[in-house]
């Protein structure tokens, strides 16, 4: 069967099962190939300010690239679940001693101190996790819908301000299928980069 005669939770489940099946010797391996890759791309490298996440279940690890981007003199912010629109991500400063705590969803995030709070156009790239890619930039996320209402509100202020961030997606290469089904709320990534290859829509 197809990737595109499967449904998005058929190809959730699947993907999600290869993803958790690498060994922690193949994630550490493709945590630090990641940071190569975007080291080597100078529109990601140079970034001023980047949202990352911690991964969870499975995801490509982004702490070296973390670690790699802090060693640029980079701000570096983490997603956080609005406190009052529910669905909704903010994002905030994050640093070696920021204080964490483990949100609704079981993920680590930083306490919410207003003071850390990066309005969307400071940020350059929103680095987002997903669950698979297609060749046409299509993402699959977990499907609470976050990163898709907080990529609308990017793509919208985007057409008033073209330097808003741009979202690249992480992924290992397990994750790539051949073309995803596409739900109307879906916005598409700019690039997406695995540990041995990048893609740019």
């Amino acid at each position: 069967m197809s990737d595109s005669q499967l449904s998005r939770q058929q190809i959730r489940q699947q993907v999600r099962l290869a993803r958790r099946q690498l060994t922690p010797t193949e994630q550490t391996q493709a945590a630090e190939q990641l940071v190569s890759q975007v080291a080597n791309i100078p529109q990601l490298a140079q970034a001023n300010a980047v949202a990352l996440y911690l991964a969870n279940d499975g995801e490509l690890d982004p702490s070296p690239l973390i670690n790699w981007y802090w060693s640029q003199g980079c701000h570096v912010y983490l997603p956080v679940l609005h406190p009052f629109c529910q669905g909704q991500l903010l994002f905030l400063r994050y640093q070696s001693d920021t204080p964490m705590h483990t949100n609704a969803l079981g993920i680590l995030e930083p306490k919410l101190d207003i003071r850390l709070l990066a309005p969307k156009n400071v940020l350059d790239i929103i680095y987002t996790p997903l669950v698979a890619f297609d060749d046409q930039g299509n993402r699959l996320g977990m499907g609470g819908g976050f990163y898709d209402r907080t990529l609308c509100q990017t793509a919208e202020s985007s057409h008033v301000a073209p330097s808003g961030p741009r979202a690249v997606g992480l992924a290992h290469d397990c994750q790539q299928v051949h073309a995803l089904p596409i739900a109307s709320w879906d916005v598409p990534l700019v690039g997406v980069i695995t540990p041995t290859q990048y893609f740019f829509w």
